[in-house]
């Protein structure tokens, strides 16, 4: 994998999803790809549920979510699909937990959160699900952090977060969680935080050395990335605009610090509100807004092994806002902006031997 050159990828264009939406909740299991709820055309939360066979490249129309929602968070779970938490209609977050099973192919109401929350982080471990942040019903950011387990079908509290916050990327690296950026309203999060999934405590890193709006983040062997985004003006600017950046900034554990990357090594294009993801041994990037007035199409890798980016296929079709899936092998992109709420699902792929 980590032999891939630029050459080894191409993009897999599925069929469109019936329905286009953007800020839909996916989740993977046994190859098929369930997109559930989203934001439709009347910019309303859908209750809609697709799954793409993707051996056969056919999309099934499942059972509605007993609750329409929007920025939920999804987890396949042995046979099942949790998906937790969003915002309803009334742009109010939700406490409610609805579970599908893919054996009766059926929703079912499972424990609700104990407080009403969007933008969860969720992760699944060992059968178990965790969900971590969100933002509640008064805006505030959450520090909650939450277990699931099947066996007793009840969410059980643990340690909360060092740093209260909504929409942060979690990584699963051995017994830990990371969790990094994210907001807190309408300020983008520094803070690089772990929670030890067998001592129940965290640590705290150095913070991400610049803060910056709709950046993406990434993980690849073992080293953690903050890309791009919206730069603020500081104070010293009062007159300046936001402005879109290439920043590129590495965690290396090894050092245990952060790294900002010359001006070199920074992504070809400035961007924010994209696709990141790890691909064959590269950081990968895809689509978001740029200084174009239409979403990017651009893709571009960085090989921490020649420590270079290069630019890979364009995307099909140029979206910003988009859901990602990563599984192994491939990199979903699912719906998102163009013109408007968009229903291409597309996948960033290696060729089999690269």
């Amino acid at each position: 994998m980590a032999g891939a050159t630029a050459r080894s990828f191409f993009w897999e264009v599925f069929p469109p999803m019936p329905t286009e939406r953007v800020y839909c909740s996916p989740a993977f299991q046994d190859g098929h790809l369930f997109v559930a709820g989203g934001c439709g055309q009347a910019g309303l939360p859908l209750a809609t549920v697709e799954m793409l066979d993707v051996r056969s490249q056919t999309w099934i129309a499942l059972p509605p979510l007993p609750t329409p929602r929007a920025g939920a968070a999804a987890v396949a779970l042995g046979k099942q699909v949790l998906v937790m938490g969003g915002m309803d209609s009334r742009q109010s977050p939700l406490a409610s937990v609805e579970v599908f099973n893919t054996d009766q192919g059926k929703w079912e109401k499972a424990a609700a959160l104990a407080q009403p929350s969007m933008g969860i982080s969720a992760i699944e471990r060992g059968g178990v699900v965790y969900a971590l942040g969100g933002m509640g019903a008064d805006t505030s950011p959450q520090a909650l952090v939450r277990v699931y387990e099947p066996a007793t079908a009840h969410w059980q509290p643990l340690p909360s977060m060092p740093t209260p916050c909504y929409g942060a990327s979690a990584f699963l690296q051995g017994n830990k969680i990371f969790l990094l950026g994210g907001r807190q309203g309408k300020l983008p999060v520094t803070a690089f935080e772990a929670f030890d999934l067998e001592t129940r405590s965290w640590t705290r890193y150095p913070s991400v050395p610049s803060r910056r709006a709709f950046a993406s983040c990434a993980m690849a062997e073992d080293c953690f990335f903050s890309l791009g985004g919206l730069q603020q003006p500081g104070p010293h600017n009062f007159y300046s605009r936001p402005h879109f950046v290439n920043t590129v900034e590495m965690f290396d554990p090894q050092q245990g610090a952060w790294s900002k990357l010359g001006r070199a090594l920074r992504m070809r294009e400035k961007r924010a509100d994209f696709v990141a993801g790890c691909l064959g041994g590269r950081v990968v990037v895809a689509g978001g807004l740029g200084n174009q007035s239409f979403p990017l199409d651009s893709v571009e890798g960085f090989s921490l092994a020649r420590k270079k980016w290069e630019l890979l296929p364009p995307m099909p079709t140029g979206r910003c806002s988009c859901t990602s899936q990563q599984v192994p092998g491939l990199l979903f992109v699912i719906g998102g902006v163009a013109q408007g709420p968009s229903g291409a699902v597309e996948a960033l792929c290696l060729r089999e031997g690269a």
